[in-house]
């Protein structure tokens, strides 16, 4: 089965809706990172002590996983459906082929790596 790595950059007001989203799939871990960008958008214009400045980097977050059972195309459309607003700004998915994964714990490769392993639990 292929594994793929699947990166959302979008707005940060509609991460907890996105996530909650993704949880209904079946897609249950991921990686948040606050992130700056600029695209379409081009930034804007601020005003700090009487003295204009150009902001050209927008704030965003961008949501990383990894999905192999989970079909790309249901990811893809699941995010969609909640981020597009028709809106310059509403973000990019990139999807990206994975040659492997190592899960370091254990020693498990490929789909075994990132499959969640029934009745366990991590210690806190």
């Amino acid at each position: 089965m292929s594994i793929t790595k699947i990166e959302i950059i979008t707005r940060a007001n509609k991460l907890d809706e996105l996530m909650n989203a993704l949880n209904k799939i079946g897609v249950l871990g991921m990686t948040v990172s606050q992130v700056f960008g600029c695209g379409l958008q081009k930034g804007h214009e601020e005003v700090y002590r009487g003295r204009k400045y150009d902001i050209n980097l927008v704030p965003k977050i961008k949501v990383e996983t990894i999905v192999s059972e989970i079909p790309v195309d249901k990811v893809l459309e699941t995010a969609q459906n909640v981020l597009r607003t028709g809106k310059f700004g509403d973000g990019k998915i990139f999807v990206i082929p994975v040659a492997d994964a190592v899960r370091i714990r254990t020693g498990q490769r490929g789909d075994d790596a990132i499959k969640d392993i029934p009745g366990e639990k991590p210690s806190r």
